[in-house]
Protein backbone atom coordinates (compact mmCIF):
# COMPACT_ATOMS: atom_id res chain seq x y z
CA UNK A 1 0.00 0.00 0.00
CA UNK A 2 2.81 2.77 -1.45
CA UNK A 3 0.06 4.54 -3.09
CA UNK A 4 -1.15 8.21 -1.82
CA UNK A 5 -4.55 7.11 -1.54
CA UNK A 6 -5.57 3.51 0.15
CA UNK A 7 -8.49 2.08 -1.18
CA UNK A 8 -10.94 0.49 1.76
CA UNK A 9 -11.02 -3.05 -0.18
CA UNK A 10 -7.21 -2.78 0.09
CA UNK A 11 -7.16 -1.52 3.51
CA UNK A 12 -9.47 -4.62 4.66
CA UNK A 13 -7.16 -7.08 3.16
CA UNK A 14 -4.39 -5.76 5.02
CA UNK A 15 -6.38 -5.42 8.28
CA UNK A 16 -7.06 -9.13 8.61
CA UNK A 17 -8.70 -11.00 11.66
CA UNK A 18 -8.74 -7.24 13.00
CA UNK A 19 -11.56 -7.59 15.06
CA UNK A 20 -10.59 -11.56 16.57
CA UNK A 21 -9.27 -10.52 20.12
CA UNK A 22 -11.20 -8.86 23.45
CA UNK A 23 -12.26 -5.49 23.90
CA UNK A 24 -14.80 -3.27 21.46
CA UNK A 25 -14.28 -3.44 18.13
CA UNK A 26 -13.04 0.42 17.77
CA UNK A 27 -10.05 -0.68 20.21
CA UNK A 28 -9.13 -3.77 18.12
CA UNK A 29 -9.19 -1.68 14.59
CA UNK A 30 -6.88 0.79 16.32
CA UNK A 31 -4.54 -1.42 17.14
CA UNK A 32 -4.63 -3.22 13.67
CA UNK A 33 -4.27 -0.22 11.83
CA UNK A 34 -1.22 0.91 14.04
CA UNK A 35 0.82 -2.13 13.63
CA UNK A 36 0.24 -1.37 9.80
CA UNK A 37 1.57 1.91 10.34
CA UNK A 38 4.48 1.00 12.60
CA UNK A 39 4.96 -1.51 10.12
CA UNK A 40 5.69 0.67 7.55
CA UNK A 41 2.56 -0.93 5.56
CA UNK A 42 0.48 2.55 6.00
CA UNK A 43 3.04 4.90 4.25
CA UNK A 44 3.73 8.53 5.74
CA UNK A 45 0.85 10.87 3.66
CA UNK A 46 -1.42 8.12 2.77
CA UNK A 47 -4.73 9.00 2.81
CA UNK A 48 -7.25 6.43 4.66
CA UNK A 49 -10.43 5.87 3.40
CA UNK A 50 -12.98 7.84 4.71
CA UNK A 51 -15.30 6.69 7.47
CA UNK A 52 -18.22 5.81 5.44
CA UNK A 53 -16.65 3.88 2.93
CA UNK A 54 -14.39 2.10 5.78
CA UNK A 55 -17.38 1.44 7.92
CA UNK A 56 -19.21 -0.80 4.91
CA UNK A 57 -16.06 -2.44 3.65
CA UNK A 58 -15.67 -3.84 7.29
CA UNK A 59 -19.69 -3.91 7.77
CA UNK A 60 -19.08 -1.80 11.11
CA UNK A 61 -21.29 1.39 12.22
CA UNK A 62 -19.20 4.80 11.06
CA UNK A 63 -18.57 5.20 15.00
CA UNK A 64 -16.33 2.40 15.15
CA UNK A 65 -14.23 3.85 12.64
CA UNK A 66 -14.48 7.27 14.19
CA UNK A 67 -13.56 6.32 17.52
CA UNK A 68 -10.45 4.28 15.78
CA UNK A 69 -9.47 6.96 13.90
CA UNK A 70 -9.51 9.50 17.13
CA UNK A 71 -6.99 6.90 19.16
CA UNK A 72 -4.58 6.87 16.13
CA UNK A 73 -5.02 10.83 15.95
CA UNK A 74 -4.53 11.15 19.81
CA UNK A 75 -1.19 8.69 19.17
CA UNK A 76 0.06 11.37 16.18
CA UNK A 77 0.11 8.43 13.90
CA UNK A 78 -3.13 10.28 12.10
CA UNK A 79 -3.68 13.37 11.24
CA UNK A 80 -6.99 15.33 9.73
CA UNK A 81 -7.51 18.32 7.79
CA UNK A 82 -10.34 19.77 6.67
CA UNK A 83 -11.16 19.31 2.92
CA UNK A 84 -8.13 16.01 2.43
CA UNK A 85 -9.44 13.79 4.94
CA UNK A 86 -7.28 11.60 7.49
CA UNK A 87 -3.92 10.90 6.53
CA UNK A 88 -0.89 8.91 8.03
CA UNK A 89 1.10 11.18 9.98
CA UNK A 90 4.27 12.13 8.18
CA UNK A 91 6.10 11.49 11.01
CA UNK A 92 4.74 8.67 12.10
CA UNK A 93 7.34 6.33 11.18
CA UNK A 94 10.73 6.58 11.21
CA UNK A 95 12.65 5.63 7.73
CA UNK A 96 13.66 2.37 7.69
CA UNK A 97 12.24 1.16 10.93
CA UNK A 98 9.87 -2.09 10.93
CA UNK A 99 10.14 -2.60 14.52
CA UNK A 100 7.11 -3.43 17.11
CA UNK A 101 7.54 -0.67 18.81
CA UNK A 102 8.01 3.19 16.95
CA UNK A 103 9.81 4.26 20.14
CA UNK A 104 12.75 5.90 19.50
CA UNK A 105 14.27 5.41 22.85
CA UNK A 106 13.96 1.46 22.20
CA UNK A 107 15.17 1.46 18.82
CA UNK A 108 18.21 3.08 19.43
CA UNK A 109 19.08 0.39 21.95
CA UNK A 110 17.65 -1.98 19.21
CA UNK A 111 19.73 -0.81 16.47
CA UNK A 112 22.62 1.33 17.82
CA UNK A 113 24.68 2.42 15.37
CA UNK A 114 28.66 2.93 15.74
CA UNK A 115 30.14 6.28 17.41
CA UNK A 116 26.59 7.69 17.98
CA UNK A 117 25.95 9.42 20.94
CA UNK A 118 23.24 8.16 22.88
CA UNK A 119 21.71 11.19 24.74
CA UNK A 120 17.96 9.34 24.41
CA UNK A 121 18.81 6.81 27.17
CA UNK A 122 19.12 7.76 30.96
CA UNK A 123 21.60 5.45 32.65
CA UNK A 124 24.37 5.49 34.52
CA UNK A 125 27.59 5.15 31.79
CA UNK A 126 28.98 2.20 33.47
CA UNK A 127 28.64 -0.12 36.65
CA UNK A 128 30.45 1.58 39.33
CA UNK A 129 33.34 -0.75 41.56
CA UNK A 130 30.72 -1.64 44.51
CA UNK A 131 29.08 -3.59 41.86
CA UNK A 132 32.32 -5.04 40.44
CA UNK A 133 33.46 -6.30 44.00
CA UNK A 134 29.94 -7.53 45.26
CA UNK A 135 30.04 -10.07 41.92
CA UNK A 136 33.25 -11.01 43.31
CA UNK A 137 32.64 -11.73 46.47
CA UNK A 138 29.50 -13.05 45.55
CA UNK A 139 28.34 -16.74 47.21
CA UNK A 140 25.57 -18.95 46.41
CA UNK A 141 23.16 -21.02 48.43
CA UNK A 142 24.69 -24.41 48.87
CA UNK A 143 21.21 -25.93 48.50
CA UNK A 144 17.29 -24.83 46.85
CA UNK A 145 15.82 -24.78 43.91
CA UNK A 146 16.34 -20.94 42.79
CA UNK A 147 13.23 -20.25 41.77
CA UNK A 148 11.34 -17.05 43.96
CA UNK A 149 8.63 -15.55 41.54
CA UNK A 150 7.77 -12.86 44.32
CA UNK A 151 11.83 -12.31 45.10
CA UNK A 152 14.40 -13.81 47.13
CA UNK A 153 12.96 -13.03 50.81
CA UNK A 154 16.90 -11.45 52.04
CA UNK A 155 15.94 -8.67 49.04
CA UNK A 156 12.15 -8.19 49.89
CA UNK A 157 13.12 -7.65 53.42
CA UNK A 158 16.21 -5.16 52.04
CA UNK A 159 13.70 -3.22 50.01
CA UNK A 160 10.97 -3.11 53.11
CA UNK A 161 13.69 -1.35 55.25
CA UNK A 162 14.68 0.95 53.13
CA UNK A 163 10.71 2.08 52.75
CA UNK A 164 10.52 2.22 56.50
CA UNK A 165 13.16 4.05 56.85
CA UNK A 166 12.10 6.62 54.77
CA UNK A 167 8.85 6.92 57.16
CA UNK A 168 6.74 4.27 54.83
CA UNK A 169 6.04 1.03 57.23
CA UNK A 170 6.54 -1.70 54.85
CA UNK A 171 6.49 -5.60 55.42
CA UNK A 172 8.24 -7.35 52.97
CA UNK A 173 4.79 -9.59 51.85
CA UNK A 174 4.21 -5.97 50.21
CA UNK A 175 7.54 -6.19 48.41
CA UNK A 176 7.66 -8.03 44.81
CA UNK A 177 11.45 -7.84 43.07
CA UNK A 178 11.34 -7.93 39.28
CA UNK A 179 13.88 -7.76 36.37
CA UNK A 180 13.63 -4.11 36.43
CA UNK A 181 11.20 -1.04 36.63
CA UNK A 182 10.39 -1.69 33.01
CA UNK A 183 8.57 -5.41 33.76
CA UNK A 184 7.58 -3.97 36.91
CA UNK A 185 5.49 -1.95 35.34
CA UNK A 186 4.81 -4.49 32.51
CA UNK A 187 3.58 -6.80 35.26
CA UNK A 188 1.30 -3.85 36.61
CA UNK A 189 -0.47 -3.43 33.35
CA UNK A 190 -0.98 -6.91 32.69
CA UNK A 191 -2.46 -7.08 36.04
CA UNK A 192 -5.11 -4.27 35.79
CA UNK A 193 -5.44 -3.26 32.58
CA UNK A 194 -7.87 -4.66 29.95
CA UNK A 195 -8.36 -3.40 26.48
CA UNK A 196 -10.50 -0.68 25.82
CA UNK A 197 -9.79 0.36 29.65
CA UNK A 198 -8.75 4.45 29.92
CA UNK A 199 -5.46 4.93 31.67
CA UNK A 200 -4.75 8.37 33.43
CA UNK A 201 -1.10 9.15 31.99
CA UNK A 202 0.93 12.33 32.58
CA UNK A 203 1.59 14.59 29.13
CA UNK A 204 4.60 13.92 29.02
CA UNK A 205 5.27 11.05 30.37
CA UNK A 206 7.68 8.22 30.63
CA UNK A 207 7.50 6.31 26.75
CA UNK A 208 8.16 3.09 27.87
CA UNK A 209 4.87 3.03 29.96
CA UNK A 210 3.52 4.34 27.22
CA UNK A 211 4.52 2.37 25.17
CA UNK A 212 3.19 -0.89 27.42
CA UNK A 213 -0.38 0.97 28.12
CA UNK A 214 -1.15 1.03 24.63
CA UNK A 215 -0.01 -2.43 23.45
CA UNK A 216 -2.13 -3.36 26.05
CA UNK A 217 -4.40 -1.35 23.83
CA UNK A 218 -5.44 1.09 26.72
CA UNK A 219 -7.32 4.49 25.89
CA UNK A 220 -4.53 7.25 27.04
CA UNK A 221 -6.18 9.78 29.02
CA UNK A 222 -3.35 12.85 29.35
CA UNK A 223 -2.95 14.62 31.73
CA UNK A 224 -0.55 17.92 31.33
CA UNK A 225 2.51 17.99 33.28
CA UNK A 226 4.17 21.53 34.46
CA UNK A 227 6.92 22.88 36.39
CA UNK A 228 5.19 21.19 39.71
CA UNK A 229 4.88 17.78 38.20
CA UNK A 230 1.25 16.68 37.36
CA UNK A 231 -1.82 19.08 37.24
CA UNK A 232 -3.19 18.28 40.10
CA UNK A 233 -6.68 19.52 39.03
CA UNK A 234 -6.86 18.45 35.88
CA UNK A 235 -5.95 15.04 37.17
CA UNK A 236 -9.15 14.87 39.81
CA UNK A 237 -11.38 15.93 37.12
CA UNK A 238 -10.12 13.17 34.83
CA UNK A 239 -10.33 10.79 37.55
CA UNK A 240 -13.69 11.63 38.56
CA UNK A 241 -15.24 11.21 34.66
CA UNK A 242 -13.33 8.35 33.18
CA UNK A 243 -12.45 6.08 36.49
CA UNK A 244 -9.34 4.89 35.25
CA UNK A 245 -8.47 1.01 35.16
CA UNK A 246 -5.10 2.78 36.83
CA UNK A 247 -3.23 6.70 36.93
CA UNK A 248 0.56 6.35 36.55
CA UNK A 249 2.39 9.10 37.24
CA UNK A 250 6.01 9.92 38.53
CA UNK A 251 5.70 12.39 41.44
CA UNK A 252 9.64 12.99 42.10
CA UNK A 253 11.99 14.04 39.78
CA UNK A 254 9.50 13.09 37.04
CA UNK A 255 10.83 11.61 33.49
CA UNK A 256 10.87 13.88 31.50
CA UNK A 257 10.72 16.94 33.14
CA UNK A 258 12.09 15.88 36.53
CA UNK A 259 9.44 18.11 38.21
CA UNK A 260 8.91 17.45 42.01
CA UNK A 261 5.19 17.33 42.88
CA UNK A 262 4.63 19.19 46.34
CA UNK A 263 3.27 17.10 49.44
CA UNK A 264 0.13 18.72 49.70
CA UNK A 265 -0.67 18.30 45.75
CA UNK A 266 0.34 14.93 46.33
CA UNK A 267 -1.66 14.01 49.32
CA UNK A 268 -4.44 15.53 47.06
CA UNK A 269 -3.98 13.48 44.67
CA UNK A 270 -4.03 10.57 46.71
CA UNK A 271 -6.92 11.51 48.19
CA UNK A 272 -8.80 11.41 44.41
CA UNK A 273 -7.76 8.60 43.66
CA UNK A 274 -8.97 6.38 46.81
CA UNK A 275 -12.14 7.92 46.77
CA UNK A 276 -12.70 7.01 43.03
CA UNK A 277 -11.00 3.11 43.44
CA UNK A 278 -8.19 4.15 41.38
CA UNK A 279 -4.88 2.31 41.99
CA UNK A 280 -2.53 5.26 41.51
CA UNK A 281 1.07 4.21 40.50
CA UNK A 282 3.97 6.28 41.22
CA UNK A 283 7.66 5.47 39.03
CA UNK A 284 10.29 5.96 41.64
CA UNK A 285 13.03 4.80 40.04
CA UNK A 286 14.95 8.37 39.98
CA UNK A 287 13.27 9.33 43.32
CA UNK A 288 17.26 8.48 44.83
CA UNK A 289 18.53 11.18 42.59
CA UNK A 290 17.95 14.06 44.48
CA UNK A 291 20.78 16.61 44.07
CA UNK A 292 20.65 18.10 47.78
CA UNK A 293 20.30 14.73 49.34
CA UNK A 294 16.98 12.95 50.76
CA UNK A 295 14.37 12.46 48.47
CA UNK A 296 11.40 14.52 48.98
CA UNK A 297 8.08 12.49 50.58
CA UNK A 298 6.91 9.77 48.05
CA UNK A 299 3.30 9.37 46.91
CA UNK A 300 2.98 6.36 49.30
CA UNK A 301 3.45 8.00 52.72
CA UNK A 302 -0.07 10.15 51.75
CA UNK A 303 -1.44 6.76 51.29
CA UNK A 304 -4.32 6.25 54.23
CA UNK A 305 -6.77 3.15 54.87
CA UNK A 306 -8.21 2.43 51.31
CA UNK A 307 -5.95 4.20 49.42
CA UNK A 308 -3.78 2.00 46.96
CA UNK A 309 -0.70 3.70 45.45
CA UNK A 310 1.67 1.57 44.38
CA UNK A 311 5.54 2.43 43.95
CA UNK A 312 7.77 1.44 41.35
CA UNK A 313 11.37 1.28 41.97
CA UNK A 314 14.62 -0.09 40.78
CA UNK A 315 18.19 0.03 41.14
CA UNK A 316 19.14 0.58 37.20
CA UNK A 317 19.65 4.09 37.75
CA UNK A 318 21.89 4.64 40.51
CA UNK A 319 23.52 1.47 39.85
CA UNK A 320 23.53 0.27 36.30
CA UNK A 321 21.27 -0.20 33.35
CA UNK A 322 22.72 -3.84 33.75
CA UNK A 323 21.78 -4.77 36.79
CA UNK A 324 17.84 -5.88 36.51
CA UNK A 325 16.89 -5.11 39.98
CA UNK A 326 13.44 -3.37 40.18
CA UNK A 327 10.35 -3.96 42.58
CA UNK A 328 6.57 -2.99 43.24
CA UNK A 329 5.71 -2.26 46.21
CA UNK A 330 1.82 -2.48 47.26
CA UNK A 331 -0.78 -4.14 49.02
CA UNK A 332 0.10 -8.12 49.92
CA UNK A 333 -3.02 -9.19 48.22
CA UNK A 334 -1.64 -7.38 45.12
CA UNK A 335 2.17 -8.79 45.34
CA UNK A 336 0.36 -12.14 45.46
CA UNK A 337 -1.10 -11.75 41.93
CA UNK A 338 2.04 -10.18 40.53
CA UNK A 339 3.68 -12.96 41.49
CA UNK A 340 1.54 -15.28 40.50
CA UNK A 341 1.84 -13.59 36.84
CA UNK A 342 5.38 -13.44 37.11
CA UNK A 343 5.88 -16.80 37.72
CA UNK A 344 4.01 -17.66 34.31
CA UNK A 345 6.80 -15.50 32.51
CA UNK A 346 9.86 -16.38 33.95
CA UNK A 347 10.02 -18.06 37.69
CA UNK A 348 11.87 -15.23 39.04
CA UNK A 349 14.49 -12.71 38.89
CA UNK A 350 18.06 -14.08 38.50
CA UNK A 351 18.92 -15.06 41.84
CA UNK A 352 22.72 -14.09 41.47
CA UNK A 353 21.98 -10.81 40.43
CA UNK A 354 19.48 -10.28 43.64
CA UNK A 355 22.32 -11.37 45.78
CA UNK A 356 24.39 -8.53 44.93
CA UNK A 357 21.48 -6.15 45.18
CA UNK A 358 21.24 -7.42 49.43
CA UNK A 359 24.77 -6.58 49.20
CA UNK A 360 24.41 -3.37 47.58
CA UNK A 361 21.68 -1.93 49.83
CA UNK A 362 24.24 -2.85 53.10
CA UNK A 363 25.83 -0.59 51.98
CA UNK A 364 23.87 1.76 49.39
CA UNK A 365 24.44 5.23 50.99
CA UNK A 366 28.03 6.13 50.36
CA UNK A 367 27.14 4.81 46.86
CA UNK A 368 24.21 7.02 46.33
CA UNK A 369 25.95 10.31 47.38
CA UNK A 370 28.68 9.31 44.80
CA UNK A 371 25.98 9.26 42.42
CA UNK A 372 24.40 12.59 43.30
CA UNK A 373 27.46 14.38 42.90
CA UNK A 374 28.65 13.21 39.78
CA UNK A 375 24.73 13.86 38.34
CA UNK A 376 24.80 17.53 39.91
CA UNK A 377 28.34 18.54 38.10
CA UNK A 378 27.33 16.84 34.69
CA UNK A 379 23.74 18.39 35.05
CA UNK A 380 25.84 22.09 35.66
CA UNK A 381 28.39 21.22 33.09
CA UNK A 382 25.62 20.39 30.00
CA UNK A 383 23.96 23.25 30.99
CA UNK A 384 27.24 25.67 30.54
CA UNK A 385 27.87 23.56 27.08
CA UNK A 386 24.20 24.31 26.07
CA UNK A 387 24.46 27.62 26.99
CA UNK A 388 27.65 28.43 25.18
CA UNK A 389 27.24 26.63 22.41
CA UNK A 390 23.27 27.04 22.04
CA UNK A 391 21.97 29.78 24.02
CA UNK A 392 18.92 29.84 21.88
CA UNK A 393 17.78 26.78 23.56
CA UNK A 394 15.80 27.24 26.92
CA UNK A 395 17.09 24.60 29.14
CA UNK A 396 15.59 25.56 32.92
CA UNK A 397 17.84 23.51 35.66
CA UNK A 398 16.21 20.71 37.44
CA UNK A 399 17.04 19.21 41.48
CA UNK A 400 17.62 15.56 40.40
CA UNK A 401 16.80 12.76 38.56
CA UNK A 402 18.97 12.19 35.14
CA UNK A 403 17.50 14.55 32.38
CA UNK A 404 16.29 18.32 31.24
CA UNK A 405 13.47 18.95 29.08
CA UNK A 406 14.21 21.71 26.91
CA UNK A 407 12.56 24.01 24.57
CA UNK A 408 13.41 24.80 20.65
CA UNK A 409 13.68 28.16 19.77
CA UNK A 410 11.70 27.24 16.65
CA UNK A 411 11.08 24.18 14.60
CA UNK A 412 9.79 20.35 15.61
CA UNK A 413 11.72 17.88 17.93
CA UNK A 414 10.70 14.68 15.54
CA UNK A 415 12.74 16.16 12.70
CA UNK A 416 15.46 18.01 13.98
CA UNK A 417 15.98 14.53 15.82
CA UNK A 418 16.66 13.16 12.16
CA UNK A 419 19.25 15.83 11.73
CA UNK A 420 20.62 14.67 15.32
CA UNK A 421 21.27 11.73 14.45
CA UNK A 422 22.73 11.98 11.24
CA UNK A 423 25.26 14.25 13.01
CA UNK A 424 26.12 11.62 15.56
CA UNK A 425 24.14 12.45 18.95
CA UNK A 426 20.61 10.93 19.81
CA UNK A 427 17.69 12.55 21.52
CA UNK A 428 14.74 12.22 22.47
CA UNK A 429 11.63 14.46 20.59
CA UNK A 430 9.19 15.50 23.01
CA UNK A 431 6.19 14.12 20.70
CA UNK A 432 7.49 10.79 21.49
CA UNK A 433 6.18 11.00 25.16
CA UNK A 434 3.35 12.89 24.82
CA UNK A 435 0.05 10.73 24.15
CA UNK A 436 -1.52 14.11 24.03
CA UNK A 437 -0.13 15.05 21.52
CA UNK A 438 1.91 18.01 22.12
CA UNK A 439 5.59 18.88 23.33
CA UNK A 440 6.64 19.41 19.77
CA UNK A 441 9.10 22.02 20.55
CA UNK A 442 10.86 19.65 22.88
CA UNK A 443 13.75 17.50 23.35
CA UNK A 444 14.51 15.52 26.49
CA UNK A 445 18.62 14.97 26.70
CA UNK A 446 20.27 13.21 29.81
CA UNK A 447 22.96 14.32 31.61
CA UNK A 448 24.52 10.61 32.41
CA UNK A 449 27.60 10.42 30.62
CA UNK A 450 30.91 12.02 31.55
CA UNK A 451 31.74 15.81 30.82
CA UNK A 452 34.19 14.62 28.02
CA UNK A 453 31.18 12.83 26.21
CA UNK A 454 28.44 15.61 27.37
CA UNK A 455 30.96 18.55 25.88
CA UNK A 456 30.95 16.19 22.15
CA UNK A 457 27.76 15.51 21.96
CA UNK A 458 26.20 19.47 22.38
CA UNK A 459 29.01 20.04 19.79
CA UNK A 460 27.43 17.57 17.26
CA UNK A 461 24.07 19.09 18.23
CA UNK A 462 25.36 22.82 17.34
CA UNK A 463 26.31 21.33 14.45
CA UNK A 464 23.32 19.70 13.50
CA UNK A 465 21.38 22.89 14.53
CA UNK A 466 23.51 25.61 12.06
CA UNK A 467 21.93 22.41 9.21
CA UNK A 468 18.65 21.98 10.51
CA UNK A 469 16.27 24.49 8.12
CA UNK A 470 13.07 24.34 10.35
CA UNK A 471 12.62 28.05 10.20
CA UNK A 472 9.79 28.10 7.94
CA UNK A 473 7.87 26.12 10.78
CA UNK A 474 8.10 28.75 13.83
CA UNK A 475 7.30 26.38 16.71
CA UNK A 476 4.66 27.47 18.78
CA UNK A 477 4.91 25.61 22.12
CA UNK A 478 3.02 24.82 25.07
CA UNK A 479 4.28 26.04 28.24
CA UNK A 480 7.39 24.39 29.70
CA UNK A 481 6.46 21.19 30.51
CA UNK A 482 2.84 20.69 29.81
CA UNK A 483 0.25 20.74 27.23
CA UNK A 484 -3.18 22.10 27.58
CA UNK A 485 -5.78 19.06 27.11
Amino acid sequence: MDTDDVRASDLVAALGRWSAGRGPLYVLLAARLRRLVDEGRLRPGAALPPERALAAALAVGRTTVVAAYGVLRQEGRVVRRQGSGTRVAEAALVPGRTAETANPLFLNLLEPADGVILLSCAAPDGPPPELVRAYRDLALPATGLGYHPAGLPALRTAVAARYTERGIPTDPARILVTTGGQQALALLTRLLVAPGDPVLVEAPAYPGALDLFREAAAVLRPVPVGPDGIDVDAAVRALAEHRPALAYTGSVHQNPTAAVLPPLRGRRLVRAAGRFGVPLVDDEVVADLAFDGAPPPALAACAESGDEVISVGSLSKVVWGGLRIGWVRAPAGVVTRLARLKAVHDLGTDVPAQLVAVSLLAAYEPLLARRRTELRGAHDHLRAELARLLPSWDCPPVRGGQTVWLRLPYGDGVSFAQVALRHGVAVLPGACVDAAGGSGAYLRLHFCSPHGVLTEAVERLAAAWTAYDGSSRPATPAPLGGVTV
